[in-house]
């Protein structure tokens, strides 16, 4: 082992680490200012109550999301010195505009509202929460076009060894960005989904053994005031995620679809490490599991032709000796196979409990059908799906590039520091460890803390001489 290995270990630690916030932050931000706005439009406080609970969760995320994305970007001067150098002026620009325009209109906007609360207009406070929203999803754009340009370099020219910026609109309009953006942020989408179902189904749950009523009837009119919380508030809840889950579910399909097509073209490495394709085949077939082969089906999938031919891992490896000399230009097969599996079978079970909830939860009004008490326990079990599924389709996409960290123009050999030692690499290694890993035990301890405690609520007035059952529904 030398210094390249860990330090590639220490990025891949720390992509991972940082990783667990930002899906979250973009897609539960979304959801909290729909939260917000279905509170405006129809003044129901629970929509209110929610809002401010899931806006704790959020800003909690958000907190830890900064703090590991900024003590990230200290390993490009560290560690990876000569990669910056040869992309710093491409990738200078679309990182600036991510720290002057998005992060800070993100962050202002996020302070307003904060501390607008009964300070500003409603309407005016609104829109900072949407303006924040706008800023993070912004963000999360020009990261993706800096890393697709990696994967798919275009609008530059290589002067004196370093690459130059010829075209900023090429670099922030590549294709693989077009397909790559889309596909992450409905992703995230689909993870703060299943965050949101894990904590609704756990609220849903937790409440009804507190007041020991459990409903077995179709009909929700008929309650007492205590099982109408539920039904305006955590259902409401649960079934704003499992549309949300539903809707990116399918927009991640569609992405993911187009980005299979782009790899067929760009980069038929990584295409054939996750099948484990060998050889050059005219209809390839696609294994769901090892020992298993749909004939076809992986160049339908690549290249919407069943018999189109798709090249192969020892085959590209010779084109790419003669291209670019001795080598081994294979990725780490076993690692790209499996991410490529998890992430699809993950993925797919959490859009699937999205619309088995769908069906389960339908009905509005006095047609409104309860939460079962077994699909509520499932969604607080999925937890763990989305979030795998997502970071390994990031592991599929990053380690599936290597040896490259520039496609066909920089080697990941040629990109680390020289003159930093094996010694000073591990050092940095474990400090970033330990405290990502302080970090993230910190915030799951104040998500779970926060979750449990449930959200403030005022103790709602009785009338005297009145039933329980007339306790106003909006108890918030």
């Amino acid at each position: 082992m030398d210094a390249l290995d860990l330090a590639r270990w220490q990025f891949g630690v720390t992509t991972v680490y940082h990783f667990l916030f930002v899906p979250l932050t973009i897609g539960l931000g979304v959801f909290v200012a729909g939260l917000q706005t279905a509170w405006y439009r129809t003044g129901k406080e629970h929509y209110l109550t929610l809002t401010k609970f899931f806006g704790k969760l959020f800003l909690i995320n958000f907190a830890m999301g900064v703090v590991t994305g900024i003590v990230q970007e200290f390993q490009f001067g560290m560690n990876w010195s000569e990669y910056s150098i040869f992309v710093g002026d491409v990738f200078g620009a679309p990182l600036a505009l991510e720290a002057l325009l998005a992060f800070f209109l993100e962050s202002t906007f996020l302070g307003l509202w904060i501390f607008g609360w009964d300070k500003l207009p409603k309407k005016l406070h609104l829109a900072t929460i949407w303006a924040a929203v706008i800023g993070s999803n912004l963000s999360a754009y020009f990261i993706l076009a800096a890393n697709a340009w990696m994967k798919h370099p275009v609008g530059y020219e290589v002067v004196d060894g370093k690459a130059r910026m010829t075209d900023l609109w090429a670099v922030l309009t590549n294709s693989t960005a077009l397909a790559q953006v889309p596909h992450v942020v409905a992703g995230s989408f689909v993870v703060a989904g299943g965050f949101v179902l894990a904590v609704a189904g756990y609220r849903i749950l937790r409440e009804r053994n507190a007041t020991g009523l459990i409903p077995r009837k179709k009909d929700f009119a008929d309650v007492t005031a205590p099982m109408r919380r539920e039904v305006d508030m955590w259902r409401a809840a649960l079934r704003g995620a499992l549309v949300m889950t539903a809707i990116a579910g399918a927009i991640v399909a569609l992405t993911g679809d187009m980005s299979g097509q782009l790899l067929h073209t760009q980069q038929p490495m990584k295409l054939a490490a996750a099948e484990g394709l060998r050889h050059d085949t005219a209809g390839a077939p696609f294994s769901p599991v090892p020992g298993v082969e749909v004939p076809g089906l992986l160049s339908l999938l690549a290249a919407h032709d069943p018999n189109a031919t798709i090249q192969g891992i020892d085959d590209i490896q010779q084109r790419l000796v003669t291209q670019f000399g001795p080598g081994d230009y294979v990725p780490n097969l076993p690692i790209v196979y499996l991410s490529f599996r998890v992430m699809i079978v993950f993925g797919m079970a959490t859009v699937g409990l999205a619309f088995l909830g769908l069906f389960l939860t339908r009905g509005r009004g006095r047609r409104a059908r309860p939460v079962p008490t077994w699909f509520a326990r499932l969604c607080v079990l999925a937890l763990p799906l989305p979030i795998a599924a997502i970071i390994s389709g990031w592991l599929l996409s990053e380690i599936g590039r290597q040896p490259w960290t520039v496609q066909g123009e920089l080697l990941t050999a040629a990109s680390v520091s020289p003159g930093v030692s094996l010694t000073e690499v591990a050092i940095s290694l474990g400090l970033f460890t330990l405290v990502y890993g302080v970090l993230t035990v910190a915030e799951a301890i104040l998500l779970i803390r926060h979750v449990k405690a449930g959200p403030d609520e005022p103790v709602p007035a009785v009338v005297p001489g009145e039933t329980e059952r007339r306790v106003p529904t909006l108890m918030y």
